[in-house]
């Protein structure tokens, strides 16, 4: 069991990433304001000091702890490190993304620091957006100048601030304006926040401050109590769930090829740079979230370094999990990083992915990992060459071949992470097919369920090139609204049956964990295609759609078929408003209406 301490966005991050599992969990705040949409946490409230949270961790027989509350709870984090050390309970800090340090903003190391520094300054007004629990903490100051607190407009705030002694009617709430607006209006001569982070809207405060060019006073947030596993987004922290709480997730995530070859170029650059051989890398994913692989092989040579990463691709069936992802880099006198293809690395043959003809295929959002990993280590010019041994065999179990990507896989990945039987992932292979069928200059794109349909509607379209095809699997609705951003004026869809009756009742996405068959909307359309009472009575005995093809009297089947269809168009025309969609429906037999 999991106990996640939240109240904060990244609270409700964490209760997202919990939810996943579709197991039970719990997720405490302090107070009852904040809404938690979750299917499987319980949610309670109330703050616990040391013996009521070992108490309730007992009880519960929690396992993992995810302190997720706001970077300032100070008491918390360190009840939490308390319980955790006490009952041997690992603990997981999700920590919010900071932006580094600059010099044009007066960072102080508490609220006394603060008012130290502002009256040395000779500020006589401050617009305090520190929330009402901080109005005691900067008293010796508010006492003596004009001070104005941003608070939360509700009742508990104002009575926080009377019993502190302040005026309330130097209060301003929440909503009434932006930043900016609100530091002109009020013309303080300073401004004070703490380092709330991104996600605390740091960085919108520091922006209107330096564009009035009002001095701003941060208060650094606290030092976290030993013992914490940090993370800083989701991945990191399904994948820590993973480690500490086996079983949690019935299916590990793993890593892409683009975030496998990442390391490998940062770790062979670093040992090039350094002279040492790496064992392990630290390197982002285009979130921000910083991960640490393992470095197989790094071997140094006079002006190059080579490094590998054997790839784990978690619990998905991926064809290229275990494969062995190798980068070489090398010192060039061409300004930049220039990409060279290794050895069961594809060549682009055909324009739509996002890479000139002739490079290898090494997909735009990896090149982009691997940039910015490697510019941030040296400013010269760069060769990287990217290589899978054995990725030539393995490119022949992939959509490669078709999308003219030659002699080897793709190194890819929009997110560095690869999710298990991934809707994302799926639907992004969908979108290349798509976007290189409009490169190649096809005028029609015809999308089917799957290669036994794609080879019974190809009959129609024998002119059209095979990039064309396109499977979408069950994601019906998202293929055509593809096809929609990337202007294609005509698209035909080739359905069985079975997902026919599917998508006439309205399920885009038929999966069959989104839903089963309708048999009531089914008898609806057969009473109104004209079949017999006993007919549509029938249908609540089917167990698999295609048994309509023979239950249904072949006088009536024109007729209902049309009835299908068009009720497959009321869901689906206006996903691709700008074109026109074709509907064929696909008998076993290969016979199409």
């Amino acid at each position: 069991m999991i106990l996640i301490l939240g109240g904060t966005t990244e609270g409700r991050m964490a209760v997202k990433v919990a939810d996943e599992a579709g197991r039970r969990f719990w997720y405490s705040t302090r107070g009852d304001l904040q809404q938690v949409d979750s299917q499987n946490g319980v949610h309670v409230t109330g703050a616990m000091d040391a013996e009521a949270m070992t108490a309730f961790c007992r009880e519960h027989e929690i396992r993992l702890i995810v302190d997720a509350a706001h970077p300032f709870a100070e008491r918390l984090h360190t009840t939490v490190a308390e319980v955790s050390n006490y009952l041997s309970i690992p603990l997981i800090r999700y920590e919010r993304t900071y932006p580094e340090h600059t010099n044009d903003i007066i960072w102080c190391k508490d609220y006394d620091d603060a008012i130290k520094r502002l009256e040395q300054s000779g500020a006589e007004s401050l617009l305090a957006l520190t929330g009402v629990q901080t109005i005691p903490a900067l008293k010796d100051y508010w006492e003596n100048h004009k001070c104005i607190f941003r608070v939360l407009e509700r009742e508990e705030s104002v009575n926080l601030a009377r019993k502190a002694g302040f005026n309330p009617d130097n209060l301003v709430f929440y909503g009434n304006g932006s930043d900016l607006e609100l530091m002109r209006e009020v013309k303080a001569q300073a401004v004070i926040t703490k380092e709330s982070g991104l996600s605390g809207g740091f960085m919108d405060k520091a922006a209107a401050a330096r564009e009035l060019g009002i001095p701003l006073y941060a208060v650094c947030r606290p030092l976290l109590p030993d013992g914490f596993i940090t993370v800083t987004g989701e991945h990191g922290l399904r994948r820590e769930i993973e480690r500490l709480v086996p079983g949690f997730y019935e299916l590990r995530t793993g890593f892409t090829t683009g975030a496998c070859a990442t390391a490998a170029a940062k770790a062979a650059l670093t040992a090039l740079l350094t002279g040492e051989e790496q064992d392990s890398v630290k390197f982002s994913i285009p979130d921000g979230e910083v991960f640490t692989l393992p470095i197989q092989e790094c071997v140094i040579g006079k002006d190059w370094a080579q490094a590998s990463v054997v790839k784990d691709a978690g619990d998905d069936p991926d064809v290229t999990n275990g494969c062995t992802v190798s980068v070489k880099v090398e010192l060039s006198h061409e300004p930049g990083v220039h990409f060279l293809q290794g050895e069961g690395v594809g060549r682009v043959t055909l324009p739509g992915l996002g890479i000139p003809i002739g490079e290898p295929a090494v997909n735009p959002v990896p090149r982009m990992m691997i940039e910015h990993e490697l510019t941030a280590l040296y400013d010269g010019g760069l060769n990287v060459t990217v290589a899978v041994p054995g990725g030539k065999e393995i490119a022949q179990k992939t959509f490669n071949p078709k999308l003219g990507i030659e002699d080897g896989i793709s190194i890819i990945g929009t997110s560095g992470i690869v999710r298990p039987f991934s809707d994302e992932a799926f639907v992004e292979a969908i979108r290349r097919e798509v976007e290189v069928a409009k490169a190649v200059g096809s005028q029609r794109l015809v999308i089917n369920s799957g290669a036994r349909s794609e080879r019974f509607v190809k009959s129609l379209y024998p002119d059209l090139p095979p990039q064309a095809f396109v499977h979408y699997g069950n994601y019906i609705g998202d293929t055509i609204k593809i096809a929609q951003e990337l202007g294609f004026r005509e698209v035909t869809m080739g359905l069985m049956i079975g997902k026919a009756v599917k998508l006439a009742a309205g399920m885009l996405d038929t999966h069959s964990r989104e839903g089963v068959m309708d048999k009531d909307f089914i008898r609806q359309m057969a009473q109104e295609s004209g079949c017999p009472e006993n007919i549509c009575e029938s249908i609540n005995n089917i167990t698999l759609a295609r048994e309509l093809w023979t239950l249904i009297p072949k006088q009536n089947l024109p007729d209902f078929f049309k009835t299908l269809i068009h009720y497959c168009h009321t869901h689906c025309d206006h996903l691709l408003c700008s074109g026109i969609l074709t509907i064929i429906l696909i008998s076993e037999e290969g016979n199409l209406y």
